[in-house]
């Protein structure tokens, strides 16, 4: 496979300096991604280097993953307005750790082939790296104007930055050159907005090492109606799976529009171009049975999570949705039905009152305030629009014990269609 050929297919070059594709083709070649250990988990919005990386590996090329513990103390200042907070050796220790269990669900890291991913931090050979010797050893090779030209630091200028901040481009350029010169790493790939930081590092290679290197950026990935990816009402989409669930992972990809559809499918997605050609077709024969956002939210929730977190996702959808059935509300887990129904009404009646049994319809309407009358309950479940743990229900004068208890504490009522209300024993 050719790594370039697949990426520009797909959507997924920004700039890439000349050279590259050639120096791809000579061989096996080695190519990093710097990684962000700001926060415990990474989030969709590094999905396309996780993937570039992906199909790094893939095309037959070692993958390195840099972990910046040391560039993680100064804070990137590409795209930012203002300096952020920084973090201790401590946490930003235990960040690295959970973000390396993360990339290994995508990169082969044990294999016993030559081109197995390699996971580094750039901590580990800068925190013996004097200040004195960085400005004497490397700082000399790199002009004041070189880095100001850049347009992560000419954006900052009418607001100021540190000069912590300022330093950014040249820490991120030594990784290059550590790498280029210790591991034969010879290309750095990123979001378009590093192209700055890593043509410094090439730069730096050259002037230094009187060596080449090459570099390849992606598009900052974005929504067709001008909103920010990888946000949602409740915030950023996570690949923790107790910070966004598999299932609120799924929903999020599900519900893209259809020109993001069509996008992110190419991005997203390791299916092939004959697949994804074949999707977009059927799904622009009949659009609204969202065949391509179905199978993009299958794809990229199996690939972050896995087949069984897929699989709950899809019965917790088609709970909501109307298509589930009593034994897979049986099958989900507490924190998973909640999730799904996060904001109906709820109720909490005694355990007491429950384990003597209790009428049906003294339960809708005294115990929990679905109906406001017994005759409307009467009617509603005698025109067969009443379910109770997803089966449906018409016999009024039914005896509700603790035996129908989901996960033994809640029940499930269904009023029509789309009215959901949650009864939460206590």
């Amino acid at each position: 496979m050719n790594f370039v050929e697949e990426l520009r297919w797909r959507g997924l070059i920004h700039d890439i300096m000349p050279g590259t594709e050639e120096m791809l083709q000579e061989g096996m070649a080695s190519a990093y991604i710097g990684f962000d250990p700001s926060s415990n988990s990474l989030h969709i919005g590094n999905l396309v280097g996780i993937i570039l990386l992906k199909h790094f590996q893939l095309s037959g090329h070692k993958p390195y993953a840099l972990v910046g513990g040391a560039t993680g103390m100064i804070g990137d200042p590409s795209g930012k307005s203002e300096e952020r907070n920084l973090l201790d050796e401590t946490t930003l220790r235990y960040n690295q750790e959970c973000i390396k269990n993360q990339l290994s669900h995508f990169l082969d890291f044990d294999g016993d082939t030559p081109n197995r991913a390699v996971m580094v931090n750039n901590y580990d050979w800068m925190k013996d790296f004097s200040f004195l010797a960085f400005i004497r050893d490397i700082g000399k090779h790199i002009t004041v104007n070189y880095m100001t030209a850049k347009d992560s630091v000419k954006k900052r200028l009418d607001t100021g930055m540190s000069f912590t901040e300022f330093s950014y481009q040249l820490v991120q350029g030594y990784d290059f050159l550590h790498l280029y010169q210790n591991n034969g790493v010879k290309l750095q790939m990123g979001g378009s907005d590093q192209w700055g930081n890593i043509t410094t590092g090439t730069e730096l290679i050259r002037r230094k090492a009187g060596g080449e290197a090459y570099a390849l950026t992606s598009p900052l990935i974005t929504k067709a109606d001008g909103g920010k990816f990888g946000k949602t009402e409740s915030g950023t989409v996570w690949l923790d799976p107790e910070r966004t669930s598999p299932y609120h992972f799924y929903q999020f990809w599900l519900n893209v529009s259809d020109a993001d559809a069509v996008n992110y499918i190419r991005i997203f997605t390791l299916l092939s171009r004959e697949e994804i050609d074949s999707l977009i077709a059927r799904h622009g024969e009949a659009p609204h049975e969202r065949l391509l956002q179905r199978k993009l939210a299958e794809e990229v929730t199996c690939l972050v999570h896995s087949e069984a977190a897929l699989r709950t996702a899809i019965e917790a959808s088609e709970i909501l949705f109307g298509k589930g059935t009593s034994e897979s509300l049986s099958s989900i887990d507490e924190k998973t039905l909640l999730e799904i129904f996060d904001g109906v009404p709820m109720f909490d009646i005694d355990r007491a009152q429950l384990t003597a049994g209790i009428q049906l319809i003294e339960l809708l309407t005294a115990h929990a305030a679905i109906f406001p009358s017994k005759g409307e309950a009467r009617r509603m479940l005698q025109g067969g629009g009443l379910s109770l743990n997803k089966e449906k229900i018409s016999d009024p004068d039914m005896i509700i014990n603790s035996d129908i208890l989901i996960r033994d504490r809640y029940i499930l009522i269904q009023k029509g269609k789309k009215q959901y209300y949650l009864i939460s024993v206590i």
